[in-house]
């Protein structure tokens, strides 16, 4: 690991402490910049603490530098006394700002938008999938960005799962399709399960990998982007 590496790894350990109120400014490697609260990178990836709340994960290999905010975050809010119920969290959504910085975001976002499919829940599924690693497979066969079984992949005439441009635009049709038959919940169960197997259900599978999986996802997007609901 560089000594730069090391001495970043510190300094946003340091932040996570609750005595420091200060925040880091995340320069990423195509020039975007990020101020977030607190950033812990390790030899492959770099969490971030959010101002706005939760947080995220990013490959570290896109991260150029970190450098201490000069606007410093506030403090935590006083912890809440044992026997007084906490108030309802509501789950923040991932910034414009975080998306854009992302892997890919820019051919994620034209063909999302081409596909009139959301752009965050592409970024969720693809996080949820591969977490931004084009090479990626899984013991199962699945390949690339959004994971395309074979025979998705040749369903939609991809020859090349690895190649991001081709997976993107088979994996966002294939969401596609199975949004323009199923509710959101049960069209992103049937991408990770398989639709044959929500059929056999009739509904979302008794599986605590689909389930999570679908959970998982719809905390990142809030619950049903605009548009995205379903048609049947």
């Amino acid at each position: 690991m560089k000594a730069t590496t090391i001495s970043s790894f510190v300094i946003c350990y340091l932040l996570f402490l609750p005595a420091i109120a200060g925040a880091d400014i995340v320069v990423f490697k195509n020039g975007r910049t990020m101020s977030v609260k607190a950033c812990l990178i390790d030899a492959a990836t770099a969490t971030m603490k959010l101002r706005e709340g939760g947080e995220v994960t990013f490959p570290s290999s896109i991260i150029a530098r970190v450098d201490p905010d000069e606007v410093p975050y506030p403090e935590d809010p006083p912890a809440v006394e044992v026997g007084v119920p906490a108030p309802a969290i509501k789950l923040a959504l991932v910034s414009d700002e975080v998306l854009a910085a992302r892997p890919y975001a820019d051919l994620i976002s034209t063909i999302a938008a081409a596909n009139k499919v959301d752009a965050r829940l592409v970024h969720a599924v693809i996080e949820q999938e591969s977490n931004y690693v084009a090479r990626a497979r899984s013991k199962k066969g699945a390949r690339g960005l959004m994971q395309l079984m074979p025979d998705t992949a040749r369903q939609y005439g991809v020859r090349n799962s690895y190649d991001p441009k081709a997976n993107l635009e088979a994996g966002i049709r294939h969401l596609k399709d199975l949004m323009s038959r199923l509710d959101l919940p049960l069209a992103l169960a049937a991408y990770n399960a398989g639709e044959a197997t929500i059929k056999r259900y009739g509904g979302l599978p008794p599986y605590a990998e689909t389930q999570n999986y679908v959970r998982s996802i719809l905390r990142r997007v809030g619950g049903a982007p605009a548009g995205q609901s379903g048609t049947n």
